[in-house]
């Protein structure tokens, strides 16, 4: 089958301080080794083709189904798609069992779809290339790392692990700036009630691994993207339904200041990964809803890009969007009951590094 007929078918910055799901994925991945298994969700309602609950709906078209539900973990959930340095498109499987691809490359122009990386007991949130030496960074959010791999998969090794000033991390998206310093959303107190906000958002060093605490006592941050200049974070708050902008400090080291700068009423739904176009637009991906928001930097609702009508039943979750580089080609990754897939869509503008992964 060709392509085109499968297309058919309140917050608190820290000055200078030094230290060393999807989330409810993960949990379900802990329930499983637990003995238990976590309640799948229900199916999203679907959206409206016309119109979206705050502006011009888009409907993005069906590029490949991906993954199946796994039987051992009771769900598929496909994040971190990734353009790699020869065009391919990567995405990472959040909940595959261990010895099944954790890292799957996609074709975006047969559909052909094969593995990249299987193997090892990483759960990985979110995938990124690292601008020093084009490899590919993951998040291991159950075991507080961060890996990489070759674009081929192959010499999977740890660039950080362990305690960030004293606590324990999981590390959800990440971002790097153009010298290649890591900058990270901890999702710590993810599964807890929001005034429990334990989470963080932590700088590594591109060099050293370094930790540093730039923010702390966040509702669970899991977005995060540097805004088109590089001057400023987009932190999602998963936990408050809210978009937080953090203006650095020279070399990116500190927080100058932050606001509320985009709330969410998602309902039961939440806010999961951000994509930054070359025009600032940001692109919000949802967890509990298969659609992705785009907003300006202004905080302006532009567009709801939706899958089709007929197949949101089996889908309940939008978790990322990666812009080709260069282009509009839009790609997202969305799952639920059915399985796992990518569908395609036109973006507002061109894709950036900031839309590129994380």
């Amino acid at each position: 089958m060709t392509a085109e007929e499968r297309r058919g078918e309140a917050h608190r910055p820290l000055t200078r301080r030094a230290a060393a799901p999807r989330a409810l994925a993960a949990l379900a991945l802990a329930a499983l080794a637990a003995g238990c298994s976590a309640p799948a969700p229900g199916p999203a309602p679907a959206p409206d083709p016309e119109q979206g609950p705050e502006g011009p709906d888009r409907t993005a078209e069906l590029l490949v189904q991906v993954t199946s539900v796994h039987e051992e973990t009771g769900m598929t959930l496909l994040e971190g798609p990734t353009f790699a340095p020869d065009g391919g498109l990567l995405v990472v499987d959040v909940t595959a069992p261990p010895e099944k691809p954790k890292v799957l490359r996609v074709d975006t122009g047969s559909g052909e779809v094969s593995p990249v990386f299987s193997g090892g007991d990483g759960v990985y949130t979110s995938a990124q290339f690292g601008p020093r030496d084009d490899r590919l960074y993951l998040t291991d959010f159950l075991n507080g790392r961060i890996d990489s791999i070759t674009p081929d998969g192959e010499d999977h090794t740890t660039f950080f692990s362990g305690d960030v000033d004293g606590a324990p991390m999981h590390p959800d998206d990440l971002a790097f700036d153009e010298a290649g310093n890591m900058y990270v959303s901890d999702s710590t107190g993810f599964s807890g009630p929001a005034w429990e906000a334990r989470g963080r958002v932590v700088r590594i060093d591109g060099e050293t691994a370094e930790a540093t605490v730039l923010a702390e006592d966040l509702p669970a941050p899991n977005g995060i993207s540097f805004n088109e200049d590089f001057t400023a974070l987009w932190v999602g708050q998963y936990a408050a339904n809210r978009i937080d902008h953090y203006l650095l400090g020279e070399g990116g080291t500190t927080v100058e200041s932050s606001h509320a700068a985009v709330y969410f009423d998602g309902g039961t739904s939440r806010i999961d990964s951000i994509a930054v176009d070359a025009d600032g637009n940001l692109y919000q991906a949802v967890h509990g809803q298969p659609r992705v928001f785009v907003y300006s930097s202004t905080g302006e609702h532009l567009a709801t890009v939706g899958v089709p009508d007929d197949a949101a039943g089996g889908l309940d979750t939008a978790t990322n969007v990666a812009i080709a580089p260069g282009t509009t080609d839009a790609y997202m990754t969305v799952s639920g009951e059915d399985g796992g897939f990518v569908y395609t869509f036109d973006a507002l503008a061109e894709g950036i590094r900031q839309s590129n992964g994380g």
